[in-house]
């Protein structure tokens, strides 16, 4: 039985409030997503939350009440609170009805299995959230085993990166490690590491990828650094017709991305 909680002195309150601040996720091990859509799909992706917190005047929508029932029903629990303290949660003033407190996940390169998909994805120096939240949503969408961040990334656990997720960073693994961890892990077995970047020769869609493709993106502002781009297998580069010089990270991912894709899709054939 859900208890409730108002009181915006209440202890746990003031926890679960803590972790928009990194230090705090990082000494807990938690971290916090919003919203109906977004825990939902991490429910049907078999990730639950330790504590949901829940508006009021929300609780009897179904998705509501099943999340709720399924959190309870693994040991966790829930709380009835109001649009306030919701609000004081997330640090927004149109909250969401929902709210729940996740375990952070094992980012370690030895969770990855690169057989497990065609697509992984590889940033470096990753800084918006908003461009991790995209790049995830992407990799989910082109059926990528999951992304890989290097060095000094963006928290992806972070309030502003978990709801630019909508819901994909629980569809997607996430891993974490330094450039020189990343390589020997990468060098031990099969892999084809594919940098973009504008000093490069070849154009994105003459070369064949090969499985798995690892495809590797620098920093917003900096691209990849010169030595990063000496360890690649490959470096290719997209058109620019226009004045821009270059494309938005979380864009040319998204370019690369499917290009790689399309290269593998059965093609259709018309009958004669």
């Amino acid at each position: 039985m859900p208890r409730q909680i108002t009181a915006f002195s209440n202890p746990l309150i003031k926890r679960v409030r803590s972790l928009r601040e990194k230090r705090h996720r990082k000494d807990e091990g938690l971290f916090l997503a919003e919203g109906l859509r977004i825990l939902t799909e991490a429910a049907d992706s078999g990730v639950l939350p330790d504590m949901i917190f829940f508006a009021k005047d929300g609780a009897d929508h179904p998705l509501t009440r099943r999340l709720v029932e399924q959190v309870e029903a693994r040991g966790g629990e829930a709380i009835e609170t109001d649009r306030d303290i919701l609000s004081k949660l997330s640090g927004k003033d149109n909250p969401q009805t929902v709210i729940g407190v996740y375990r952070e996940f094992d980012t370690s390169l030895d969770r990855i299995d690169r057989a497990a998909a065609d697509i992984w994805i590889v940033a470096q120096s990753l800084r918006d959230p908003g461009n991790l939240g995209t790049i995830l949503r992407t990799g989910d969408a082109v059926g990528a085993g999951g992304l890989i961040l290097i060095d000094d990334c963006v928290d992806p656990f972070s309030v502003e990166a978990v709801r630019a997720t909508m819901g994909a960073l629980f569809t997607q693994r996430i891993a974490m490690a330094r450039w020189s961890d990343f390589l020997g892990w990468l060098r031990a077995g099969p892999g084809q590491l594919v940098g973009t970047s504008l000093k490069a020769t070849h154009d994105y869609q003459e070369p064949r990828y090969a499985a798995p493709t690892f495809i590797l993106v620098g920093n917003e502002a900096q691209g990849l650094p010169a030595d990063y781009e000496a360890e690649c297998d490959l470096l290719v580069k997209m058109p620019m017709l226009g004045k821009a010089d270059s494309l938005n990270a979380a864009v040319a991912t998204a370019v690369m991305a499917y290009e790689v894709l399309n290269q593998r899709r059965p093609r259709k054939t018309s009958g004669a």
